[in-house]
């Protein structure tokens, strides 16, 4: 992790607001800080560049510090008896760093090169000690992660490859969008092994999954990365989400 100089824009976190009215359904995330906030992060935080694979910080570590992504996609993940496992991808303008009795909960790892403001923790809880403000949004952003997570639990819970990988895609969609994104295709920037680890699959296993929607004519790659939906009511029905509907769509 190389340390870099500090950021003058500021941090920036976003996420679909609870709260605030706009079109039911659109799902859109927000910039949830004022330019006033940022800038009193920004007096706080400095950039930090990760290179792809490079540990961020260990499950159960002392939490020194939080983390706002810039650029990059980071992988949280979760010790269990067989090793540490992806339970979730954090992109720009995610949050991610925030401790339970003074440890971090998970542990992290940049999925691709990230560059990131890095806060110390001691210095973020002084600043939501005294602006309240920042505290509630905070917990709009530990609102919207929870339910990543319960999206992330339905999709380990299916039992065929083929509709974990569509209801991953459909996802990754619905994420780029969210940003306000073009979703011609769909963006895929982690590589195969770091999805087949996020569906709980073998790598073989997604790989066979990917060849059976492309063979379907329900999908089609331009590469590893980027993927054209070609059958949109196929995939549907796939990546059926309705008992967790409103904890995917907003």
């Amino acid at each position: 992790m190389s340390p870099e100089t500090k950021h003058s824009a500021g941090p920036a976190i976003h996420a679909v607001h609870p709260w605030a009215p706009g079109n039911p359904g659109s799902g859109l995330r927000h910039q949830l800080l004022s330019d006033e906030e940022r800038a009193r992060l920004a007096k706080i935080a400095s950039i930090v560049r990760l290179k792809k694979g490079e540990e961020i910080y260990r499950e159960g570590e002392e939490a020194e510090a939080a983390f706002n992504i810039v650029s990059g996609v980071v992988s949280a993940c979760q010790s269990s008896a067989d090793g540490d496992h992806i339970a979730s991808f954090l992109y720009p303008g995610d949050l991610f760093g925030l401790s339970e009795e003074g440890h971090y909960t998970n542990s992290t790892r940049a999925a691709t090169p990230v560059v990131a403001y890095k806060m110390p923790l001691a210095a973020v809880r002084r600043m939501l000690d005294n602006h309240a403000d920042l505290d509630v949004n905070v917990i709009i952003k530990l609102c919207e992660e929870l339910r990543q997570a319960q999206c992330h639990a339905f999709i380990l819970a299916q039992r065929r490859a083929a509709t974990r990988l569509a209801m991953f895609l459909d996802l990754q969609e619905h994420l780029q969008l969210s940003r306000g994104e073009a979703a011609a295709e769909i963006y895929l920037p982690m590589d195969r092994s770091s999805i087949a680890d996020y569906l709980g699959l073998t790598l073989a296993a997604v790989g066979r999954a990917f060849r059976a929607l492309t063979s379907r004519k329900i999908i089609s790659l331009r590469d590893r990365h980027h993927v054209q939906v070609l059958d949109r009511t196929a995939l549907d029905q796939l990546a059926d989400w309705r008992p967790v509907e409103g904890g995917k769509k907003d």
